[in-house]
């Protein structure tokens, strides 16, 4: 979501007069085919906070939802709302956002040559990825918390409290009674992450707050490790411990070796 990387192709789309977003009979159709889709592989993989927030969102399948919808079911859970952006925004942008309880979310969509996978995050991401895990308290006030420090660290620190938000809000995965389950919005919103990530695959490890900020990762490969939580309040109690203090102590140790091959030159 950072500007700092290659300028995006896409355009978000910008609301008339009355707040509302038009998009076209393909736009909604491509939204269709990608929630019918992830809708028939996340029952029994995805965890049940986040199968919940999908109810209390009752997100349309035949149309892209218009983000005052969204807003309306996160405001009345957690006191979240979707904040309409560009594609591509800046750090300060990012971690404001999240620190007023505003979840960014680029209101365009990926085109049908990009079905499967594209790197920025398209509104089907972010709403059917992310929003249903915004409606639950541990989740919405860990991923405020994120917005808070991020805005006081520095560019350093900011890299390493990438990871963390990588192997959590995006990748993250539990242990549960009924076996493990997904609940980061990366995954959540990929039909082949959401397989591969429950396979016998990737590796799995147990998730520790230094651990995960020292683990090297890549935006354009299914993840060659995933850390598991115990239980959704972990990510509670990581708002009430001093989290910049394990950043430290993971800037002191240093990377972890990267588990993935170095990304090839364009």
């Amino acid at each position: 979501m950072s500007s700092d990387k290659k300028p995006s192709k896409y355009v978000a789309r910008e609301p008339d007069a009355d707040g509302f977003i038009e998009y076209t009979a393909l736009e909604h159709d491509t939204w269709r085919r990608l929630i019918e889709r992830q809708l028939e592989v996340v029952p029994g993989r995805a965890c049940d906070e986040y199968l919940h927030g999908l109810e209390l969102l009752d997100l349309p399948r035949d149309r892209i939802p218009q983000l005052a919808e969204v807003s309306d079911v996160l405001r009345r859970e957690t006191g979240w709302e979707c904040a309409r952006v560009p594609a591509l925004i800046g750090f300060e942008t990012f971690f404001r956002l999240l620190s007023e309880r505003k979840f960014p979310v680029a209101t365009f969509i990926r085109t049908p040559e990009e079905f499967d996978y594209l790197q920025e995050p398209d509104i089907f991401h972010e709403i059917f990825g992310h929003c249903a895990m915004l409606t639950n308290p541990a989740f919405a006030n860990f991923t405020q918390k994120y917005g808070e420090l991020g805005l006081k660290a520095s560019p350093k620190e900011r890299a390493y409290l990438a990871r963390l938000y990588w192997f959590t809000v995006e990748f993250g995965l539990m242990n549960t009674e009924d076996g493990l389950r997904i609940y980061g919005g990366g995954i959540l919103s990929s039909p082949k992450e959401t397989l591969y990530a429950l396979s016998d695959a990737p590796i799995r490890a147990p998730f520790e707050v230094v651990d995960a900020l020292r683990t090297p990762y890549r935006i354009d490969i299914v993840q060659p490790i995933y850390y598991v939580l115990d239980q959704l309040e972990t990510l509670q109690q990581l708002t009430e411990i001093d989290l910049m203090a394990r950043v430290r102590e993971a800037m002191a140790a240093g990377l972890y070796e990267p588990l993935f091959p170095p990304k090839e030159a364009a």
